[in-house]
């Protein structure tokens, strides 16, 4: 709308309310000289203008509360607690390795005794094929080592 045609309205103002001041007891006045005068810094801004304050102290956080000292001997104790445990746990390792070395080695043995003795009786009671020894034959009844010719 164009501002000529704009219509109008009534216009309340309202003023403030005052707040009342609020009472102060005076506080008494001691007179004390200051420690340190504090450090005044200035700071350049990047469009060129000057801020300048007072350093601000930060609040120190509360010392911690010093730990309850620990008994040398109760540290000892502990430590050679732990030192026993690792060694006993070290020695349990070291006899099952052992006595599963053992069992491996034993069924060595028994795998080596069993191809060996099959061999043998391979050899003992498969065809013979090879020549020399005893020959028998029956029907013409020669006997080459008795020399029996019949």
């Amino acid at each position: 709308m164009h501002p000529n045609h704009t219509p109008q309205q009534s216009v309340e103002v309202h003023q403030p309310t005052p707040i009342p001041p609020p009472v102060a007891h005076p506080a008494p006045v001691i007179p004390m000289q200051p420690s340190t005068l504090p450090t005044v810094a200035s700071i350049v801004l990047p469009d060129g203008r000057v801020v300048t304050g007072y350093a601000i102290d930060h609040p120190q956080p509360q010392p911690v509360a010093a730990k309850p000292t620990v008994s040398r001997t109760a540290v000892n104790v502990a430590l050679g607690g732990v030192g026993f445990l690792a060694v006993c746990g070290g020695l349990l390792l070291l006899t099952s390795f052992i006595v599963a070395l053992t069992a491996f080695i034993g069924q060595l043995i028994i795998l080596a005794a069993v191809i060996f003795g099959g061999w043998i009786a391979v050899q003992v009671l498969g065809p013979s094929g090879h020549t020399g020894g005893t020959t028998v034959n029956i029907r013409r009844a020669v006997f080459k080592r008795n020399h029996f010719h019949g």
